[in-house]
């Protein structure tokens, strides 16, 4: 009893519990609920990276341990109930656009995952990350994730089945009586009754149902629950940087890069802001510590096997319930630990499973879209052109590289160049360079 209570008084001052209003008790349960919202990542992750080549068994192995390690360096050093995992949009664009659409093998993806990750840490130590997220308008950055909504959309349609490729019109309507297409519908169903009904496992809960109804009628075979964690062999400091040099290459880690700053920046806030942990200015204290543990992440990520690691608007459902501090992530750090050992259990998982979560994703990304000054043609036009651009091109770098050419070119043809910064002209110029040169 009395090694209990000095545990409990050890977590109340290394993580402030008292100050925040909250307790051991309290911060756990607030771990198991953000855990619970997004464990669906250790199903779904493998099975898209697998797409790229990648051997399944690794990639998931490598999911598990970058969560791990993001939500216990942002548990442990910032201090924040945020919890980490690979993004569900970048693993789309590192598999469908850079190693199937631009033909890199999928090392040398890992190795501009793991320089993005590098400069990321750079950023976050020093001042450069003001001037890096100033270079970037809000306009284009709200544009950005509407625009990859689209496209995971789009991803989501095409792993169902629900479109398939036409001869005329590229895309048309798939067989809707498949049982692909039904179990998507059903999914993305089972998500939108589940969170209407207050249950924030809803994703998880919707893999499971598909899974299980996929297995009884012999869609995909069981082969047991649990298994011993083994390395990830086989994509172990896989990475490969003959072609790290390469203008398009250069874009890629840019690209990478961008939408991770932006992704992290964004929840971090609108988590904190729900936790009521931004100071008086609306600024987040300990920014510094908070990107850190993203950036590096991401780059241990990139060297054990995974695509791009970033910060989970999920961990809004444990502040919900009363996380306040970084316990909260610590325990999401220690589960994704212990859920090395479903590896049989994700390998069951098919493909039009991930349907319902990315549409359900997809939907939640769009709302971005309302925040775009529509009147000011100047901020309108190249967002449209994001938004446009980046699913029917099937790229992340396609849309926001004629997205940034756009806004400059729409603020110089309306005598307004001087609400051009520098870094903006920067990074227009090398998504030039990645088009005409």
């Amino acid at each position: 009893m009395h090694r209990c209570f000095k545990v409990t008084s050890f977590l109340d001052q290394f993580f402030a519990l008292s100050a925040h209003k909250t307790s051991v008790k309290t911060e756990f349960i607030a771990g198991i609920t953000t855990f619970s919202t997004m464990i669906y990542i250790i199903f779904l992750n493998p099975l898209i990276l697998a797409q790229a080549g990648m051997d399944r068994d690794s990639v998931f192995t490598a999911t598990c341990l970058a969560a791990a390690l993001g939500s216990l360096i942002m548990g442990l050093w910032a201090n924040y109930p945020i919890a980490q995992a690979p993004s569900m949009s970048l693993n789309a664009f590192f598999t469908y656009t850079v190693v199937l659409q631009l033909g890199y093998a999928w090392q040398t993806a890992l190795g501009a995952v793991f320089l993005s990750g590098i400069f990321f840490m750079l950023l976050s130590l020093t001042r450069l990350k003001d001037y890096f997220f100033d270079a970037i308008p809000m306009s284009i950055r709200y544009a950005m994730t509407a625009g990859i909504g689209l496209f995971l959309a789009l991803l989501a349609l095409k792993n169902a089945q629900l479109v398939v490729a036409h001869p005329a019109m590229l895309l048309t309507l798939g067989d809707v009586t498949s049982w692909s297409c039904l179990m998507a519908v059903l999914s993305l169903v089972v998500i939108l009754v589940l969170i209407d009904r207050g249950f924030q496992a809803a994703v998880f809960l919707s893999i499971l149902l598909v899974t299980l109804l996929s297995w009884m009628v012999g869609e995909v075979a069981y082969q047991g629950a649990f298994a011993v964690p083994t390395l990830p062999a086989a994509t172990l400091n896989a990475m490969q940087w003959d072609q790290l040099l390469e203008v398009g290459v250069i874009t890629l880690v840019l690209s990478f890069l961008l939408i991770d700053c932006f992704d992290t920046m964004a929840t971090l806030v609108a988590v904190a802001d729900k936790a009521q942990l931004l100071d008086a200015q609306g600024r987040l204290p300990r920014l510094k510590q908070a990107l850190f543990a993203d950036a590096t992440a991401t780059a241990v990520g990139a060297w054990l096997g995974t695509s791009t690691t970033t910060s989970y608007l999920e961990s809004a459902a444990g502040v919900q319930v009363g996380g306040r501090t970084g316990l909260t992530a610590v325990v999401v750090g220690l589960c994704f630990i212990l859920s090395l050992w479903l590896a049989p259990l994700a390998q069951m998982v098919p493909m039009y499973a991930s349907a319902g979560a990315l549409l359900y994703v997809a939907i939640l990304m769009l709302q971005q879209v309302t925040k775009v000054p529509w009147h000011d043609f100047t901020e309108a036009i190249p967002a449209g052109i994001i938004c446009i651009m980046l699913p029917f091109s099937a790229s992340l770098i396609t849309g926001i590289g004629f997205g940034f050419l756009a806004y400059v070119v729409m603020k110089v043809s309306y005598g307004r160049y001087r609400e051009l910064s520098p870094g903006t002209w920067l990074i227009a110029f090398l998504f030039f360079g990645k088009f005409y040169l």
